[in-house]
């Protein structure tokens, strides 16, 4: 479907002020990308608004030998953030950004190292120590409790530090990107078929989403058509992904309150989910079915299954919620407020148990679909549980939809796209099962990719997690962190 697109090259000086009426226009800022020109950074701004799709794209020109950026921080949260990044990624300087600290780069990242530069060369020696600085808490009865990186149990890598007053957490500060492992750069030099399977293994449970936006990018930049047809197989391929995520989370919700048994009949949905997939396209975690141009499945699941699956996934869900302990421990706890929800742009599940509407599949649709919006107002553990349940009943009935409306046809595979000749770029939008997942792709005329950026709902829902847990008790904090269940692959890249 087509959508509203604006580019425009603007000065240091008209910058800020550019970027205050898109925002109060009612855009979000969705992605920033730097890109490395030889005798200038180019730094491109993506601003989305949904109902109609709308986008906008601000370029910022600047010159190599005075890289220096006027910070927007005050302006945007998520704009500080991706300051941040540019700076510990092209060795750019911020001008009056609040707290310009490292973001990206460890203690262990030799200091004068920019990897994103085009001159940066391959990775120098690491040394095997250094610090990091965090803000220390003072006052009487202040603690601190360090958690992670290392984890019990099959989780990623994340520090965790709270300062406390016996069991309430007056601060909490997440420290991640133990896993950077430079996906943007592998992406340059792929050709335009050539960086699906890099996509699709950017976060592991998120192949669809991640493989879909990288793909819708390159077909953007190319300006290849897709059929309607191929866009609803997408989309069912989108669904059948939000449904073993979520019913894993509705599962994990209930363990970590000590709920077992509730935990135990979800993994078993969540396995015959996974089985779904498998005969649908040959992988349980649903890869190699979505190509620039394409979309392939090796069959479509069988709505009777999927709708007696949501009856058993319901009945589950049910038996969690009319445990009044359970309830109790999910309802009030760790709010996330509408106003912080939208401050700090969060997007998906988070957004939606907070009050705040944002679904992709609304807001910048490639295909029309019957979505179902589903809200809820509490923004506590208990609202993002509901909202999962909801949404997983939602997804059945799109699936169920979208099998019952597609043709015999399921294999859409055009030719090898041809080289465009002269540069382009192209964005690509997917509401993936955490949210909204946006990839920017730059092509050389080749139709090789110079430039990838990529920007997960993680990167905007993991600094809602300290908010959520302010004036919350410690022993809350797995079930807290549980309910967020952000990447810590898609945030880190």
């Amino acid at each position: 479907m087509s959508a509203q697109r604006s580019r425009r090259t603007v000065s240091a000086d008209e910058h800020p002020a550019v970027t205050q009426e898109l925002l109060a226009a009612g855009y979000r800022l969705a992605l920033v990308a730097a890109h490395d020109d030889g005798d200038a950074v180019r730094i491109v701004s993506l601003f989305l608004a949904g109902m109609p799709d709308r986008r906008v794209e601000l370029t910022l020109i600047v010159p190599t030998d005075n890289l220096v950026l006027h910070s927007l921080a005050s302006l945007s949260f998520p704009a500080g953030r991706f300051e941040r990044e540019m700076m510990d990624l092209y060795r750019i300087e911020l001008i009056g950004h609040p707290r310009p600290r490292r973001m990206v780069r460890h203690a262990h990242w030799p200091p004068h190292w920019h990897p994103m530069r085009a001159d940066a060369g391959p990775p120098p020696e690491f040394p095997a120590s250094g610090s990091f600085p965090f803000l220390t808490v003072d006052g009487d009865g202040v603690y601190e409790i360090p958690v992670g990186p290392v984890h019990a149990g099959l989780i990623e890598p994340g520090h965790f530090r709270f300062s406390v007053v016996g069991e309430t957490v007056l601060r909490l500060k997440i420290r991640l990107w133990f896993v950077h492992r430079g996906i943007e750069k592998l992406f340059e030099g792929r050709t335009a078929n050539g960086g699906t399977e890099i996509a699709e293994r950017i976060s592991g449970d998120t192949s669809v989403g991640h493989a879909l936006a990288h793909c819708l990018a390159v077909e953007d930049a190319l300006g290849l058509t897709v059929p309607d047809e191929a866009h609803r197989l997408r989309a069912l391929l989108l669904e059948l992904e939000r449904l073993y995520n979520h019913a894993t989370d509705l599962g994990a919700l209930a363990n970590d309150v000590g709920f077992a048994l509730a935990n135990s009949h979800a993994l078993r949905i969540r396995e015959r989910l996974l089985r779904i997939n498998d005969t649908v396209t040959g992988h349980r975690l649903l890869r190699s079915a979505i190509q620039p141009g394409g979309v392939h499945l090796r069959a479509l699941p069988d709505p009777f299954e999927l709708e007696a699956i949501a009856v058993d996934l319901a009945e589950v869900a049910a038996l969690t919620l009319g445990n009044a302990g359970i309830y109790d421990r999910f309802a009030g706890t760790a709010i996330l407020s509408a106003e912080h929800a939208h401050d700090l742009g969060c997007l998906g599940y988070v957004a939606r148990a907070s009050g705040v509407a944002t679904d992709a599949r609304l807001d910048h649709p490639t295909v029309a679909l019957p979505v179902t919006a589903i809200t809820a107002a509490g923004g506590d553990v208990l609202s993002r549980y509901i909202v999962r349940r909801d949404e997983f009943a939602a997804s059945v009935a799109l699936a169920c939809h979208l099998i019952d409306a597609a043709d015999p046809r399921l294999d859409y595979v055009g030719a090898p796209p041809p080289p465009p000749g002269v540069a382009c770029s192209g964005v690509g939008i997917v509401e993936g099962w955490r949210g909204t997942i946006v990839h920017r792709v730059e092509l050389d005329g080749s139709a090789t990719i110079t430039r990838s950026k990529v920007v997960d709902p993680s990167w905007f829902n993991w600094p809602a997690l300290p908010v959520a847990m302010a004036n919350t008790i410690v022993p809350d904090f797995p079930l807290t962190n549980k309910s967020f269940n952000q990447s810590y692959a898609g945030n880190d890249l």
